[in-house]
């Protein structure tokens, strides 16, 4: 296994069982107690080196477990678990020698994030530990596709960097999962992790959403609001579809990011902010340049370190390996039966374009678990929209399937500008996105275009 035994101690047997199903989905071997004396005793058997500890136990405070435990290992994490209502109760175990703290509720990733920054700062994770984890997955990612493999390699260099970090892909190719992983391997991952869409906020709101404002700054305003930047203060902000930002606001962020100092607003003086900058986009940020509708100076300040998430269907039996694991996942949710795809249903999940990425992977499966029952996927379980989706000898969705015979007797010439211009249409207009799927550079397309449009003048 990756890791060494996690100590459990949770006396609420349904929660003893779903942070188990986390745990183990994740790789993780679980040693479980369910009252104070129960889990001292496990513990004084086993030494675990990571423990998580609910603070509130039928026979006894979990505070004296923490400290029996410091005691007989001072170098154990021990991830403490409280109720919503005793914040005060996890600021008492920090204080106590605790490594983190989760208030319920909270969800899969904040446990796992929780416990593997505990296996890292101890120094348990044994040697191939990390082997195998690119082998299944890395940090919320699934699979071990080149691509993917490329892009854990490059996760895993710049985490520890304080450079800013500019996400591109396709919408549901992960930039989150990215953006997180990325946080959880800086010096930062104790320090808050902050996500902002750009896209999702009405632009007179963004600045307020971005750098807060005080109260009776304007109507509506009636408490003073920290903003986004504030709160990543000490952490990582992450800026979701950047692209989508207000001439106006980009002047500001460019500022922030030359000064760290932000300015809410209706105040009247500036305060020093310290935030790490991770930003991502679906749209090619060069076009955006070019066509104006973003500022080449913030651009180049962003784009100190670019990462590019592959689109699903380039990534070979990934798409399996994430179907697999959210349909295990899905099942136990719905109280279905599910265990396994089919092989029709895996050959056709490898042939699919995959327009959404793993996010239409995920709403197929979810469909599938909720309207159907049975230990296997087959294909008539599969929303027929998405059986009507595959297109024979089509790598990408909406350019035209013709046969060869139909370009008898046109240039080649010809031939080629209507298969890069139809290509990139397809791809939404996005050049570098087109050239990944015709495998050349992008400048040699943006060359292409230019000497058409001259040819044209």
């Amino acid at each position: 296994m990756p890791t060494t035994p996690v100590l459990l101690v949770e006396d609420t047997p349904s929660l003893s069982m779903v942070y188990q199903a986390v745990l183990r989905r994740a790789g993780h071997m679980v040693d479980t107690a369910f009252s104070a004396e129960e889990g001292q005793r496990r513990f004084d058997s086993d030494r675990h080196r990571i423990v998580l500890l609910d603070l509130m136990l039928p026979d006894g405070d979990g505070l004296d477990v923490l400290r029996h435990i410091s005691r007989a290992r001072d170098d154990s994490k021990v991830i403490v678990i409280t109720a919503n209502g005793s914040i005060n109760r996890a600021v008492e175990a920090m204080r106590e020698g605790a490594f983190d703290f989760l208030v319920k509720p909270f969800d899969d990733r904040r446990l796992l994030s929780a416990v593997e920054n505990a296996i890292e700062a101890s120094g348990s994770s044994p040697p191939h530990a990390r082997r195998r984890e690119t082998e299944e997955g890395f940090l919320g990612f699934i699979g071990a596709s080149p691509p993917m493999l490329d892009l854990y390699a490059k996760v895993a260099s710049i985490g520890r960097s304080t450079a800013t970090v500019f996400i591109t892909g396709e919408s549901g190719t992960g930039k989150e999962v990215a953006a997180q992983a990325i946080h959880r391997l800086s010096n930062r991952a104790r320090g808050p992790f902050i996500p902002l869409n750009c896209g999702a906020i009405p632009r007179d709101l963004l600045e307020s959403e971005v750098f807060g404002h005080l109260r009776g700054s304007f109507t509506g305003a009636i408490a003073d609001k920290p903003g986004a930047a504030a709160a990543a203060d000490g952490g990582t902000l992450f800026l979701d579809e950047i692209c989508e930002m207000d001439l106006s606001l980009q002047t500001k962020l460019l500022r922030f990011l030359q000064t760290s100092m932000i300015q809410p607003v209706g105040a009247v003086t500036p305060r020093k902010v310290d935030a790490r900058i991770v930003c991502a986009t679906n749209r090619d940020p060069v076009e955006e340049v070019r066509a104006g509708r973003f500022r080449d100076d913030l651009y180049w300040r962003l784009h100190v370190v670019p990462i590019h998430l592959p689109p699903l269907r380039v990534r070979g039996e990934d798409v399996n390996q994430i179907a697999a694991r959210a349909l295990v996942d899905f099942a136990v949710e719905e109280g279905r039966r599910f265990q396994r795809l089919s092989e029709p249903v895996r050959a056709l999940f490898r042939r699919l374009p995959w327009p959404g990425n793993v996010r239409q992977l995920l709403n197929v499966i979810r469909n599938v678990v909720v309207l159907h029952d049975g230990e296997e996927v087959t294909p008539d379980m599969l929303p027929s929209d998405l059986i009507g989706a595959e297109v024979e000898g089509a790598a990408v969705p909406g350019v035209p399937v013709t046969g060869v015979r139909a370009l008898v007797g046109a240039r080649l010439a010809d031939v080629e500008r209507e298969l890069i211009e139809a290509t990139i249409v397809a791809c939404g207009g996005s050049v570098p996105r087109a050239a990944r799927i015709l495998d050349v550079s992008p400048s040699t397309l943006y060359r292409k275009r230019e000497g058409w449009h001259r040819d044209q003048a």
